[in-house]
């Protein structure tokens, strides 16, 4: 799944649907191209985490941009933040 490039509140219930449709099955999130994350949509995000976490299928978020990183290391939601690869 791609996230849209601006996730504000607009943005918000589309993203929450997307995700509903997706329910029960592993997924993979690619904020490769999110250039504005707002708290709603964030706040949608770490919901889906514990759901998925809940249901005992995998969840992860993918190439983040800059921009999204930024915004969740601001937001202080950790838990969302991709795991950095050892090196």
């Amino acid at each position: 799944m791609k996230l849209a490039p601006v996730l504000d509140l607009s943005a918000a219930k589309p993203l929450w649907a997307e995700l509903g449709e997706a329910r029960g099955q592993p997924l993979e999130i690619d904020a490769s191209g999110v250039e504005r994350l707002g708290g709603l949509c964030l706040q949608v995000l770490l919901s889906a985490q514990v759901q998925w976490r809940a249901d005992g299928a995998a969840f992860s978020i993918a190439n983040p941009s800059s921009a999204f990183a930024d915004a969740v290391k601001l937001m202080t939601a950790h838990d969302l933040a991709p795991r950095e690869e050892p090196q």
